[in-house]
């Protein structure tokens, strides 16, 4: 296999600054609009506090800035606030995936995006990879296929992780199969080795995106979720999951370490409908990893069995319920641009 041309670094590489977009859509958040934008901005203010990185803000329309200018008022020094339509928050999924040449220039790689398989269609989202590259500054490159960044997490040494549930599932790139996938993420995101799950959370809109399922935190060491809750249904997946990790060796040639921390268990929306929660999606910052919290039994334990795995950062846990409800956390709604000397 020839070398990449461009590599996405990983997510623990140090960043100029965070993509977010704050939560405006009354008719979609609808009675949990205030509460996750109370979170929204406690996410935000844990990345950028004690030097953290800096925030740019995509804001609908002047109502929508002041609304979050004034959510982030402790933290406003760090913030650039870009007037950006987007159908949702979900910018880890629309925005461009930021990627380094070999000589350590940046770009923006924009990938297609169809709503999650054609299941959320919002208006606007399949414009925000682009708007987001100008705005950076970064030169871009498109590709013609479909690719949402929360489904792939890599070690930033060739290796990707992802599931087959989503990147095979017919409903994103029906031409394609797990051998051209594979061809295409080499090209776009510098992969070496793909390393293929199966299959995700129940309920979960995405369709299997890795990011609630297995993270990379080092080198060749990976955490992911293990049940302790006998009613959790996720249990068989969690535990087919840890062992299939522990099975895989990267590009490097290293057999993964595989680290569990617990699963939040049995998280309810309103109506009584499981929701897709996870601790592991957590975000990467500069100074801080934020962990989503759910109000469950779990929490503490979660955070505290996270924080020595990263030994230069303040791990903080951080409620996510009202976000969740959207269908997913802190992960989904971040997109770092990686820093360049």
């Amino acid at each position: 296999m020839s070398q990449p041309t461009c590599r996405q670094p990983a997510e623990w590489d140090r960043h100029s600054a965070c993509w977010l977009a704050w939560p405006s859509h009354g008719h979609l958040w609808r009675e949990h609009l205030a509460a996750a934008q109370a979170e929204w901005a406690d996410l935000c203010r844990a990345i950028a506090e004690e030097g953290g990185e800096s925030l740019d803000i995509l804001v609908q329309d002047a109502t929508a800035e002041a609304g979050a200018r004034a959510a982030l008022a402790p933290v406003l020094g760090q913030v650039r606030f870009h007037l950006v339509p987007v159908g949702d928050i979900w910018l880890r999924d629309t925005a461009p995936i930021f990627v380094k040449t070999a000589a350590g220039a940046l770009r923006a790689a924009c990938f297609g995006f169809n709503g999650w398989g054609r299941k959320y269609l919002l208006p606007d989202d399949d414009r925000v990879a682009g708007r987001v590259a100008a705005l950076s500054g970064v030169p871009r490159t498109d590709h013609a296929w479909i690719l949402e960044g929360g489904s792939v997490d890599v070690d930033g040494e060739g290796t990707i992780l992802t599931t087959r549930q989503c990147l095979l599932n017919p409903n994103r790139n029906p031409g394609l199969d797990q051998g051209e996938i594979e061809a295409a993420l080499c090209d776009g995101l510098g992969a070496e080795r793909v390393l293929w799950l199966d299959e995700g959370l129940l309920n979960d809109h995405t369709d299997g995106h890795i990011d609630t399922l297995a993270r990379f935190v080092a080198p060749g060491v990976v955490v992911c979720m293990e049940a302790r809750d006998p009613a959790d249904p996720n249990a068989a997946t969690l535990d087919r999951l840890a062992a299939d990790l522990a099975g895989f060796t990267d590009a490097k040639g290293r057999r993964l370490q595989v680290l569990r921390i617990p699963s939040p268990g049995v998280v309810r929306d309103e109506d009584g409908e499981l929701m897709p929660a996870s601790f592991v999606n957590f975000y990467i910052g500069n100074r801080s990893v934020v962990v989503p919290t759910y109000g469950t039994a779990y929490d503490e334990e979660a955070v505290a069995a996270l924080t020595p795995l990263f030994p230069d950062h303040r791990v903080i846990g951080r409620s996510a319920r009202a976000i969740l409800s959207g269908g997913g956390a802190f992960h989904c709604i971040t997109q770092q641009q990686p820093e360049v000397p």
